[in-house]
């Protein structure tokens, strides 16, 4: 016959202090852990991709529309020289600027950390913000893609 005791700090009757996990039931635990991580992981990294592929939309259009602004004080679009700078800091020869549009747009980066590239109207064509994309090179597929 065992005699059952009370453990006061437990206040049960006939409480095991010995128990515990053994080290299979660890294993199983964290193979579950390895298997869901191994599920999720993949779909968790595509969408991080297609956020940032989203917010450098975005940034593009914020930029086109600060130089519309530009545009619409100055009556010319920034020139290939210029770049996306004159957006933050006065330029010498400008007369009716009412900036800045953004701040430190000379020095604004894309989600992955690239430079915007800036075109400036030639002809009839209009003036053009690009994002390389994740690979900062022209051309490429996915987030590799370069993003007007």
């Amino acid at each position: 016959m065992s005699k059952v005791t009370c453990d006061p700090v437990n206040k049960r009757m006939g409480a095991r202090t010995d128990a515990g996990f053994s080290l299979v039931e660890l294993l199983v635990v964290l193979a579950i852990i390895a298997l869901i991580t191994s599920i999720v992981a993949p779909r968790v990294l595509g969408y991080l991709g297609s956020a940032k592929v989203d917010s450098a939309k975005v940034q593009v259009k914020n930029l086109e529309a600060a130089i519309e602004l530009y545009y619409l004080d100055s009556g010319r679009y920034p020139t290939q020289e210029e770049g996306i700078g004159v957006l933050s800091a006065r330029p010498a020869e400008a007369t009716s600027w009412n900036g800045p549009y953004l701040k430190n747009a000379a020095d604004l980066k894309d989600p992955w950390g690239n430079a915007y590239q800036y075109q400036a109207p030639q002809g009839d064509t209009s003036f053009a913000v690009i994002s390389l994309g994740r690979d900062g090179k022209k051309g490429g597929e996915g987030e590799d893609r370069d993003l007007p």
